[in-house]
């Protein structure tokens, strides 16, 4: 074996020996275990005497951890929803961004009081900003409280810290290397960012989804872990090439493939491989830990500590009763969140890696064993804090005497009579909204394919430069290529923009006010809407396209074929658009367990109670079966009709105790367990016929 191999074999040893030893002692302690994998890193650091045990010198457990921030933010995209964060509302909405932005500005004050340079306090603030989704759900798992009603609120705020972290570290990123805060900057930094993730994860949604369904139906899990790995790492290489982190590629397709119906599977499968990287990450984490940092900046520990458990009390406290919850909801939320964790060691990571001219990192070198400490120590005290949260509300209740309890509660009254109050238009607003979003959708979608047509566009120019230059070469090509892609969604956009503008109209212009001219005033008001909103989006196209766009006479010939095939293809384009808006629709309400770890059949399809009574019984599953091409776990046999599946034969081969991920397929034969009455419901709901469209 090769020496640099062996070397690397040995540190990898050391690291994985010591981690095990650790986190068995902080497990029989109660304690979590990320705290171990960093106290391990801590002991086999270069900077603990007697001696160093890690040689490192090839950096491959750095290159290790690196991979580990891979898997540990697709872990968190997993467990991300698009359907959760719609559910929570404006409360997980509210709470986060408060909480982002009192913490951003606290960690910045704190960083100007010891000093320190701007951009420490910058990236100061961002640290201390992000609650650790992974400490949270241990905690609240462990003490028994993930179904409780703040939980759901902790978990949906914890969804959009991470959306907000996501977009912070592409920010972050920006003004380091700009070297300023300009509003310019900021805003063209954030709608690169939001025309990046719409195309992710609106193209992501239409594609992985199936391709996971179909690499599912092969069985082999091997299979199915290795296009997972494929997609993951494919997706985080994009993200760096483009110019954002691994971090926010990894985010992006863990958040997608939670939406595909093997998201439980996948889990499973992914787990191992996770927790090993993510180790090796945590491990990594303690060994830049320098006893002598830490001793020389306790009081900026001491300081930061105290400030992450007031201040997100505080923020996410507040911002949780303005939203309309109750002082006890509003308390627990806020001591839930009380810490930080992996975010921040990403974040601080990203101030070591950012380099500025000179080669230097644009971070201190004691901001990192700063954020871990603090990290640490309000892990330790997450769990106390939650069980504190009610006698704490207690107490308050008791000396408050009734009047801040008393005045709290009524402005919670108040708002929530305040929303009932404004039902009346409810409809209309929601409707606008739906399209506002849709129109915004569809903008996006197109900016990210132009975005991608002018780089095509000045590739293609640099590899075809003898093509006819009368028609304006590969620039014509490219662009008329993008329009006829981008028109489905274009013929869409103006059809819904024209749909908004004509309620506008008539929600503004009420007869009693218009008279006679209510009508010639509502096509006024609703035309001028159409015209200027259009305008605006063929400015916007024609700006982002501009590197590519070809001399004015070959534009117009090429805008009249665009008008030709528009008016002869119109209604064909309608249905191309439907078709795609409704594969995104049955993605996103699609049935199935997000984060389900089971894979024996019995804890989603367990045995009849009474096996005494049970018989076995095998029926074929007819061609227009409506449970051919559903999972098991979607059927809910078992919890319908009592019977369960224990064997599928499919083309001479049995699947003995098929898993809840398992897929019936037509013309299988299901072997079902149950007594007589369960088993005849289950021929019956096995041979419905899939309802006509």
């Amino acid at each position: 074996m090769h020496g640099d191999a062996i070397a690397f074999l040995q540190d990898l040893a050391i690291v994985m020996i010591v981690a095990a030893v650790v986190t068995v002692i902080f497990h029989r302690l109660r304690q979590p275990v990320v705290l171990g994998y960093i106290l391990a890193g801590v002991i086999i650091s270069r900077h603990t005497p007697p001696f160093q045990l890690i040689t490192n010198e090839n950096h491959s457990i750095e290159t290790m951890a690196e991979i580990g921030i891979v898997f540990l933010m697709f872990s968190l995209g997993l467990h991300f929803s698009l359907r959760k964060l719609a559910a929570v509302g404006a409360t997980a909405v509210i709470a986060a961004t408060l909480e982002i932005v009192l913490m951003v500005l606290v960690g910045y004050e704190i960083g100007r009081m010891f000093n320190w340079p701007p951009m420490d306090c910058l990236f100061l603030g961002a640290i201390l900003s992000i609650s650790s989704t992974t400490i949270i759900v241990k905690a609240l798992t462990d003490l028994g409280r993930v179904k409780e009603r703040f939980a759901e609120l902790i978990f949906g705020i914890l969804i959009v810290e991470d959306i907000l972290g996501i977009a912070m570290i592409a920010l972050l990123s920006g003004i380091a290397m700009t070297r300023s805060l300009a509003i310019g900057s900021v805003v063209t930094t954030l709608l690169r960012l939001v025309i990046f993730l719409s195309v992710v994860l609106v193209v992501g949604l239409l594609i992985v989804p199936p391709l996971l369904r179909y690499v599912a139906r092969f069985r082999s899990n091997e299979m199915l872990l290795i296009a997972t790995l494929g997609l993951c790492f494919g997706v985080s290489l994009i993200a760096v090439k483009i110019g954002y982190s691994v971090a926010l590629g990894a985010f992006l397709i863990g958040a997608i493939m939670a939406e595909a119906r093997e998201a439980g599977r996948i889990e499973t499968l992914i787990e191992p491989v996770r927790d090993m990287f993510s180790a090796v990450f945590f491990v990594a984490v303690g060994m830049m830990i320098d006893p002598q940092i830490m001793t020389r900046y306790w009081l900026p520990i001491a300081v930061i500590t105290v400030a992450v458990v007031i201040g997100k009390v505080f923020a996410c406290g507040i911002g949780t009763f303005l939203a309309g919850n109750d002082t006890r909801t509003s308390l627990r939320v806020g001591m839930g969140l009380s810490q930080i964790g992996e975010f921040s060691f990403i974040i601080a990571q990203l101030g070591l890696t950012l380099k500025d001219a000179s080669g230097k990192s644009i971070t201190g070198a004691y901001l990192y064993p700063i954020a871990v400490t603090v990290s640490a120590i309000t892990t330790l005290l997450t769990p106390y804090l939650i069980q504190a949260s009610d006698p704490l509300v207690n107490m308050l209740e008791r000396r408050s005497r009734g009047g801040l309890i008393s005045f709290l509660e009524s402005y919670g009254q108040w708002l929530r009579g305040l929303n009932d109050g404004r039902r009346g238009d409810r409809t209309v607003r929601k409707l606008l909204r739906k399209w506002a979003f849709q129109i915004a959708l569809n903008i996006a979608l197109v900016s990210g394919l132009f975005i991608g047509t002018a780089w095509l566009g000045r590739t293609a120019e640099r590899h075809f430069r003898t093509a006819p230059q009368y028609v304006a070469g590969p620039r014509a090509i490219v662009w008329l290529t993008a329009m006829l892609i981008a028109l489905p969604l274009l013929v869409a956009t103006f059809r819904k923009v024209r749909a908004a503008a004509m309620v506008i109209a008539e929600a503004s212009i009420p007869r009693s006010a218009g008279g006679g001219q209510t009508k010639v005033l509502r096509a006024v008001m609703a035309n001028t809407i159409l015209l200027a909103v259009s305008t605006g989006i063929v400015l916007w196209m024609l700006l982002l396209a501009s590197p590519v766009l070809p001399p004015w006479r070959v534009l117009i010939i090429l805008g009249v074929v665009i008008l030709i095939v528009s008016v002869l293809s119109w209604n064909r384009l309608i249905r191309v658009y439907a078709q795609a808006q409704i594969a995104l629709q049955e993605t996103l309400t699609a049935e199935h367990a997000h984060h389900s770890t089971a894979t024996a059949p019995q804890a989603a399809e367990p045995l009849a109670p009474m096996l005494k009574d049970a018989l076995l019984e095998t029926i074929p599953l007819p061609p227009d079966s409506s449970a051919a091409g559903k999972l098991i776990r979607e059927l809910q046999l078992r919890k319908l009709t009592g019977a369960s599946i224990v064997g599928i034969e499919r083309n001479g081969a049995s699947v003995i105790n098929p898993g809840p991920d398992d897929e019936l397929l037509a013309g299988d034969r299901v072997l079902l367990l149950g007594t007589q009455p369960q088993l005849a419901a289950a021929r019956t709901a096995l041979a419905a016929p899939t309802p006509a469209a």
